[in-house]
């Protein structure tokens, strides 16, 4: 995927990028909520891409590392954070080997769109490293599409799969998420919103 991820940065084909309102306003939902139970400390967008996310929770208080395996991507996430004066931690790296330089004791881990296009193995990997990173009682929100084989979609993940690998994390919420206005492969795609908290 990562390769498909960088041909695309490079020929500006991001329509995860241009997400519509309705999806936009879900986020801020999400987010609101996590506020009202948490004070923002450190958190982690995982996938960030050219940080659309991270500045946003950066913008509500919180501390943000931002992780992405394409370089074109983090270049771009630093240009808008520095553009929006928020001071942000963009690193190019793999999310199934964070190690130490992404640092620990995260209390949000914000994940739109990472874990669906990665590997059964790379799945493994991931959710070993985040609940690495996440301190006791953190959050997890997880957007992913429905399983299935839509090339050159990702392939998704299900409720199930989500419960077995996050094994130290309890699965709070499986909710449609909004994808109206988005093209129909994207709008038919059962994509979610999965919400967990690290035990």
């Amino acid at each position: 995927m990562n390769l498909g991820y960088t041909l695309a940065y490079r020929l500006g084909i991001t329509p995860w990028e241009r997400a519509r309102p309705g999806f936009r306003a879900q986020l801020r939902t999400y987010l609101d909520h996590e506020e009202v139970h948490r004070a923002p400390g450190k958190a982690l967008d995982v996938g960030c891409g050219s940080g659309d996310h991270s500045i946003e929770l950066a913008g509500r208080g919180w501390q943000v590392t931002g992780v992405d395996a394409v370089p074109l991507a983090i270049d771009r996430a630093r240009r808008k954070a520095a553009a929006e004066g928020v001071d942000i931690t963009f690193l190019v790296g793999d999310v199934t080997t964070l190690g130490p330089a992404a640092g620990s004791g995260f209390r949000f881990v914000l994940d739109v769109g990472c874990f669906h296009g990665l590997t059964a193995p790379q799945r493994l990997d991931y959710a070993r490293e985040i609940t690495a990173v996440a301190e006791p009682g953190a959050s997890l929100l997880l957007f992913a599409f429905g399983p299935g084989h839509r090339r050159p979609l990702p392939r998704g993940a299900a409720h199930a799969e989500i419960e077995r690998h996050f094994a130290h994390w309890t699965l709070d919420a499986d909710d449609p998420a909004d994808t109206t206005g988005m093209p129909r492969p994207l709008r038919n795609s059962n994509p979610r919103w999965f919400h967990l908290t690290r035990e």
